[in-house]
């Protein structure tokens, strides 16, 4: 899929760094805007089966430490599957920006939890002490079959799971409608293990062939 005629993305055979970041740039807005007009009843539905999703994927078990995010900007709202983790004796955190160009470090959070703003003045449970996940949640613009994540651009989650040791399962959660022929995978850009929709069943990394990936052009 990683193999799609450029052309047919509105970028020039012979693509630079430069064409695909303003192709991701504009591809970005066109999603967050297409995500920004769901209802918000069906935006519910969805997250409510990502939750789903996510505990047949992962069965979490008290020892787990799973990071998952604050939503802004539209994206899935998992605060209550996050509460049920907690409860489940599942440690939850949330990733902090400390600083620009540096990986993201993760604090614990629980429901109720002090909570202040960070960068983007996404909240940060700031008394919550840093634990290291096993598996880290991150939400998706959008993504390609291969498991390449379009972000939101700052790229902290690939400089994070570039050097996190051992690196936790990093799953993507999108919207089905999300899906990519490709995002043009720079060096830089890691592959997320699996990425769940809330429509079937994962897709996983290394099958671009699964029932969700889009038909080759």
């Amino acid at each position: 899929m990683h193999e799609a005629d450029p052309r047919y993305v509105g970028l020039d055979a012979e693509a630079s760094g430069d064409g695909v970041r303003r192709w991701r740039r504009t591809t970005r807005d066109r999603l967050r805007a297409l995500r920004a007009a769901r209802p918000a009843a069906e935006r519910a539905r969805h997250a409510e089966a990502l939750a789903v999703a996510l505990d047949a994927l992962l069965e979490p078990a008290p020892g787990a430490v799973v990071s998952v995010y604050w939503p802004m900007q539209g994206e899935p709202d998992l605060r209550g599957w996050m509460a049920s983790l907690v409860e489940r004796g599942v440690t939850v955190a949330l990733p902090e920006v400390v600083a620009s160009g540096q990986p993201l470090v993760f604090r614990v959070w629980t429901p109720g939890a002090r909570l202040e703003p960070g960068v983007w003045d996404i909240p940060v449970p700031v008394e919550g002490e840093r634990v290291h996940p096993t598996v880290a949640i991150a939400p998706v613009v959008g993504f390609d079959p291969a498991c390449y994540r379009l972000g939101n651009g700052g790229g902290y989650f690939d400089r994070t799971l570039a050097v996190l040791d051992p690196r936790p399962l990093a799953v993507g959660v999108a919207h089905p409608d999300s899906c990519l022929p490709t995002i043009f995978p720079q060096p830089h850009d890691i592959p997320m293990d699996c990425i769940v929709t809330g429509d079937g069943p994962p897709i996983r990394r290394g099958d671009a062939s699964g029932p969700n990936a889009p038909e080759s052009r």
